[in-house]
């Protein structure tokens, strides 16, 4: 138990509390202030701990004894006194335990909280520097994360990407940018095919090229909690290899500007 006002302010409470019902509560039931006792030990719990609330109890049960006490004409409590004397000791020391132990459970739970959101913003980061565009979704195929690769493929703002669209809505975007490499005959089955296999999770891979002369590999992955994993990985180097070297400046020029230094294209030339 750390030593500060958290910890002291149970037991101070407490014995004030005793000490003001002594002077003004002379002709009132010794054991009248037993639930004003119980709800100062259970903030003492919440406030410090099992520590500060079974100081906090301790002091309790010895106040009350001694108002108690100062009740009688005769030495020595009855036996009515000590029942209910010891009722609340039981009743303090319980709720002592029990405070005490959710506080406890309460803290490790933010820390681990804390320690997760951390660790889920590194992953965040690192996704954020490879060159395979991932998105994941939840049950309902809406993104939970979209990383800064597939944001550059096909063109998504960031106020777009953050807005949890749905994965169907990600699919008319690259359609209404002209990002795939497709007559606009075919982009209305495209789509639907694309939009079943999330569904279904079917995990076969598929090429997607793009207008920019890209080519992305699309591999869908089932998750456990009924979500989905998207990656589209570029295979532009593998897929064009056999193109004419007559085009290898064209090719060239497809090279990221923004110079990720990551190999993304073909070396048709080399």
């Amino acid at each position: 138990m750390r030593f500060g006002w958290q910890a002291i302010a149970g037991p101070a409470l407490t014995a004030a509390t005793a000490l003001l019902a002594i002077p003004l509560d002379r002709h009132a039931p010794a054991l009248a202030l037993a639930p004003l006792f119980v709800c100062i030990v259970a903030l003492a719990g919440s406030l410090s701990g099992f520590a500060s609330a079974l100081g906090s109890a301790t002091i309790a049960a010895i106040g009350t004894g001694l108002l108690a006490l100062s009740h009688r004409t005769a030495p020595g409590l009855a036996a009515a006194d000590l029942m209910q004397l010891g009722l609340l000791a039981v009743t303090a020391g319980a709720t002592a335990a029990i405070t005490g132990l959710m506080r406890e459970r309460l803290l490790d739970a933010f820390a681990a909280e804390r320690r997760n959101h951390a660790t889920a913003a590194r992953l965040s980061a690192a996704l954020d520097q490879v060159d395979i565009g991932i998105v994941l979704l939840d049950a309902e195929t809406r993104a939970e994360f979209i990383n800064r690769a597939f944001r550059d493929y096909f063109a998504l703002p960031d106020e777009k990407a953050d807005d949890r669209p749905p994965f169907i809505a990600l699919m008319y975007h690259g359609r209404d940018t002209g990002a795939f490499e497709l007559p606009e005959d075919e982009l209305g089955a495209f789509i639907a095919q694309r939009i079943e296999m999330v569904r279904i999770g079917d995990a076969t891979p598929i090429n997607i090229n793009l207008r920019n002369g890209e080519v992305l590999r699309f591999v869908c992955t089932a998750l456990p909690d009924g979500g989905r994993m998207l990656s589209y990985t570029p295979v532009t180097d593998l897929v064009r290899h056999t193109d004419a070297p007559a085009r290898a400046d064209y090719y060239r020029s497809l090279r990221d500007p923004t110079g990720r230094k990551l190999i993304r294209y073909l070396r048709v030339a080399e």
